[in-house]
């Protein structure tokens, strides 16, 4: 960002209806998401607990995988917005269909793999003995489903590109209803046992996965968009997306280091870590809403060829998010003497999180620059400079971290790392965002 005049109100305003009806929605269907997990633990949880130790691996195996792609929703909102930007929504919703033809071939590739090597996938990641059949059976099933779920991503990132965030609220929320019902009906009513809850993820995603099938096709139907796969328009989803793999497997590496490093601290340092991992997440779907509304509304506006529109409103963003950041930390602060007892009842748990959750709410404001400034440049179709700068990030980090446990310092030193991290990721992307270059305009980067 630049330097440049004061936003007039009138265009703040703008800006921040936009944000706004991209955001709320866009946040709510994060927070559904995860969900469907709680909602599948809750259910087998009932079955014993060698059956949710099973569902414990496989769906950590399985929200893994997916993870790895979620390059299918970031690169296909960025390059859709700039078509829509462009005024060429015939051609967006084309470059839409691109994407979600990549996602069913590396689905289809993922089963290919996931279902002969289940077993040993599973033992790889330690499951016991009594919970490795389940483990095995629920990741066998579901397996079939990761076509869709990535069809889903990648038909997310169509919506958002379109500037719909509402349409993936209700599919969200939809989902998750018929999961629920699904894995009830066929857990206990039918006596499937945790191969029901499998089958009802199974069938919910697929669900999922027509509905927004059935809203693009629509579409083109209207636009008079082709739906054939087209080679070259699918090889160039594939390497937009390459650059934003590399970021996210970065950053998953980042944050399987930083348990590995909490687990050699100590049990009560593994359970506190868990704890403040699970709230720092949650503290990023609401900053990640922000940065799914930068990566439709920049796009739009390189697509536009309006530079000064993209600029104003990456800064619009970014005030978002330092607000957003500044409160999120004030509720972790306020909210501590009420989060952990929900989690832990240990005194030396509490202890250990304490100092660690005050490192999180101060960290907040932090997060929010980056997680506005990630989304900015993936709507700019920056991927090559964000890889680059997170394996920066993660170079800074891994030192940091495995230094925690030689010099001491326990929880607490291993979250400044984090925010080291986060710090390191925040300079990196606010000097690329400074310097203008991520403002290429067109239809295409």
């Amino acid at each position: 960002m630049t330097q440049a005049p004061e936003i007039p109100e009138a265009t703040r305003r703008r800006h921040d209806r936009e944000i706004v009806a991209l955001a709320v929605p866009a946040f709510g269907a994060l927070v559904a998401e995860p969900l469907f997990v709680m909602a599948d633990s809750a259910i087998v949880g009932h079955l014993g607990t060698a059956q949710l130790a099973g569902l414990g691996v496989a769906s950590a195996l399985l929200t893994t995988a997916v993870s790895v792609f979620v390059f299918l929703a970031y690169a296909t909102t960025a390059a859709v917005a700039r078509r829509v930007g462009a005024g060429d929504r015939p051609g967006a919703i084309r470059q839409g269909m691109d994407g979600i033809w990549l996602a069913l071939l590396l689905g289809s590739a993922v089963i290919a793999v996931v279902l002969p090597l289940a077993p040993g996938i599973v033992d790889l990641f330690g499951a016991s003995t009594t919970a490795a059949p389940y483990a095995t059976t629920y990741l066998r099933i579901s397996s079939l489903g990761i076509p869709a779920m990535l069809m889903v991503l990648a038909a997310t990132g169509v919506l958002r590109g379109l500037q719909d965030t509402r349409t993936p609220l209700y599919v969200a929320v939809g989902g998750f209803i018929a999961n629920a019902v699904l894995n009830l009906t066929l857990v206990y009513g039918v006596g499937l046992g945790i191969a029901g809850s499998a089958w009802g993820t199974v069938i919910a995603q697929c669900a999922m996965a027509a509905v927004y099938l059935a809203v693009v096709v629509r579409g083109a139907r209207r636009h008079g968009a082709s739906l054939r796969p087209d080679a070259a328009g699918i090889r160039a989803s594939a390497q937009a997306g390459v650059p934003l793999l590399v970021r996210t497997l970065s950053l998953r590496a980042i944050l399987m280091i930083a348990t590995a490093v909490a687990a050699r601290l100590g049990d009560a340092d593994i359970a506190a870590h868990q704890i403040i991992l699970s709230l720092w997440s949650l503290l990023a779907f609401a900053l990640d809403a922000i940065a799914i509304a930068g990566q439709a509304i920049i796009g739009r506006y390189l697509g536009a060829a309006d530079t000064e529109g993209a600029r104003a409103a990456c800064r619009r963003m970014v005030q978002w998010g330092i607000a957003t950041g500044v409160v999120l930390g004030l509720l972790v602060v306020a909210a501590r003497p009420l989060f952990l007892p929900l989690f832990t009842g240990d005194p030396v748990v509490k202890d250990a999180a304490l100092p660690a959750l005050l490192i999180v709410a101060l960290s907040q404001p932090i997060c929010g620059i980056v997680f506005v400034l990630d989304g900015v440049l993936m709507g700019a179709g920056d991927g090559p400079y964000l890889a680059g700068a997170m394996l920066v990030t993660l170079a800074v980090f891994v030192p940091a971290a495995l230094l925690v446990p030689v010099f001491g310092g326990g929880l607490t030193a291993l979250w400044a790392a984090m925010t080291l991290m986060m710090t390191v990721r925040m300079a990196t992307l606010w000097w690329r965002s400074r310097s203008g270059r991520w403002l290429v305009t067109g239809a295409t980067r």
